[in-house]
């Protein structure tokens, strides 16, 4: 199987050849996916436009799509949330308790249903104690005699954290989003450009691992990244060991392509978009040349009164490849800098305890490459809660070579526009507003859409089949192309509403008797007016 066009690459897949047979499945996936989203973007599209135009929007196209359409409503709520946002405080309980060995900080974890059944307002739907009485009962509470508490619990576990993979399509687009502010497309361009001269690999992947069979080629590949500018990326390659064999290196892991890296092809002659995505590249693989990050964690519980704190602590006995590359540290709300020894049973005592306040924050608005992000981790999206867990693993909605031209057409047609400060962050238009409005949960949630996406990842493993996917798209879109009949659009401005049907809007018409105005819901709707001073009568006698 060929993973990509470099010439080690090709040499081994002619050195061994598959059976064409094996890749059938994936053909009527592939077959599966284009043919479900012309059926739905072909007959939607037309059914949810001639809806509009009925409603008075008579120059309004409305594209629907199987992934554009959740994709834009992603944006529309995001919207809608930072236009009702209220800053709201929460707060925070840390408790000081002394042992023999000295004095540590644990923070308070509420009891939710406890809580909840005191007063049902004071926990928010994130399990944040939100009522300042709350806080003052439990500060009473903690303050009363005894003082007397115990290690309930206490778990010492030695953790390693591997270095981050290498990139897919999508990983990098996030990346270069964050930290260069390039779009999607810009990304993917500059990826194509470095592949098509040779010097990453095929750039459309969604994978993030890599063949064993192109280990050989990690000295001559680090060899060449030492031509550098980049400190960060010279440090790395100066203090790789091309023995070290990292997770990526797994081929059960790999389907049609591997991992975006760097080819044995020396760095040439790029722009600086160019340059700074290969650098992104670089310092992803040559990170997999480096030791893991290791440390010793130990975690505390302590009951007190019948309620729990925590505390944990983290102590570093390798830093491995954190020593060459910066990634951000996930920091819990328990953690502290150092805890005393102490076994399991011990007993504390309750010092003092400190209320600490903050304020929720509105939503971010998505940026082009949160968005791409948005699309692959869309089990955090779906409206279903029981479906989550079940999605998490799902690669997302669309493709790796599609993401980035589904938000670019989103903007070519004025769904949405980019703003103009440093994020770009990307707003909906009006046009979004009243197509995601008028839509059935159905096409705006991306719960069907994401099922579906996991139905055609199963099929390319061999699990269904191309007729039984198609006759399901086939039904949905014939009960959504039935819904459209009856689809409710905000009237525009200019326009006089149907007072029967209140779906359709009056429209001049030329009859027999002369001009008069008609439901453009008609024949479903037939109610008209005369005509007066180029308006519908709507006082005068009924037609």
């Amino acid at each position: 199987m060929l993973n990509a066009l470099d010439r080690a690459s090709i040499v081994y897949a002619n050195e061994h050849l598959d059976d064409n047979a094996n890749f059938f499945n994936l053909k009527q996936s592939a077959l599966a996916r284009s043919r479900a989203d012309w059926l739905i973007g072909m007959n939607l599209s037309r059914a949810y436009t001639l809806a509009a135009q009925r409603s008075g929007y008579q120059k309004l196209v409305l594209p629907i799509g199987r992934v554009k359409t959740p994709t834009l409503a992603l944006v529309v709520r995001r919207e809608r949330e930072i236009q009702n946002f209220k800053p709201k405080d929460f707060y925070k309980i840390y408790a000081q308790f002394q042992h023999a060995n000295g004095i540590f900080t644990a923070i308070w974890k509420p009891n939710e249903d406890f809580i909840k059944s005191i007063n049902p307002t004071a926990i928010d739907s994130e399990g944040r104690l939100v009522n300042k009485k709350a806080v003052q009962y439990f500060l009473k509470k903690f303050s009363a005699e005894p003082h007397d508490a115990i290690i309930s619990d206490l778990v010492s576990a030695k953790r390693k954290e591997s270095p981050p993979l290498p990139f897919s399509l999508s990983s990098l687009q996030i990346a270069a989003g964050k930290k260069f502010g390039y779009t999607p497309q810009q990304v993917l361009e500059a990826a194509q450009s470095l592949y098509e001269k040779k010097f990453t690999t095929y750039p459309r992947s969604d994978c993030q691992y890599l063949p064993l069979n192109q280990f050989s080629n990690a000295p001559k590949i680090l060899a060449h990244l030492t031509n550098t500018n980049d400190e960060i990326l010279k440090k790395l390659v100066d203090n790789a060991d091309a023995q070290i064999k990292s997770r990526a290196w797994n081929n059960s892991k790999i389907s049609a392509h591997h991992a975006i890296i760097p080819t044995v092809k020396p760095l040439g002659n790029v722009t600086q978009i160019e340059l700074n995505v290969y650098n992104l590249i670089a310092k992803n693989y040559a990170v997999q040349f480096h030791q893991l990050h290791l440390y010793d964690e130990c975690t505390v519980t302590v009951d007190y009164k019948d309620e729990i704190f925590s505390a944990r602590s983290k102590m570093i006995t390798q830093n491995g490849w954190r020593d060459f590359y910066v990634m951000p540290k996930t920091v819990s709300d328990d953690e502290v800098e150092n805890l005393p020894k102490m076994s399991k049973g011990d007993k504390v005592t309750y010092k003092n305890a400190e209320v600490k306040i903050f304020t929720t924050q509105k939503p971010a608005r998505f940026t082009a490459s949160t968005l791409v992000q948005g699309m692959k981790e869309i089990h955090k999206f779906v409206k279903n809660p029981e479906l989550r867990a079940k999605l998490k693993d799902v690669y997302g909605i669309g493709t790796e070579a599609t993401r980035a031209a589904i938000i670019d057409d989103l903007i070519t047609r004025k769904f949405l526009i980019l703003s103009r400060d440093k994020k770009k962050s990307l707003q909906p238009t009006e046009k979004a507003f009243l197509l995601i409005d008028a839509l059935p949960d159905a096409l705006t949630y991306p719960d069907e859409t994401a099922i579906w996406e996991d139905k055609l990842y199963l099929m390319s493993d061999g699990q269904g089949t191309l007729e039984d996917f198609l006759s399901g798209q086939a039904k949905f879109t014939e009960e959504l192309c039935a819904d459209a009949v009856n689809a409710k659009f905000k009237v525009p401005e200019d326009s006089f509403q149907c007072p029967r049907c209140k779906l359709g809007v009056m429209v001049k018409r030329n009859g027999k008797n002369g001009i008069f105005w008609g439901c453009s819901k008609y024949p479903a709707c037939t109610m008209t007016f005369n005509d007066k001073n180029g308006k519908p009568d709507f006082d005068g006698k009924k037609i």
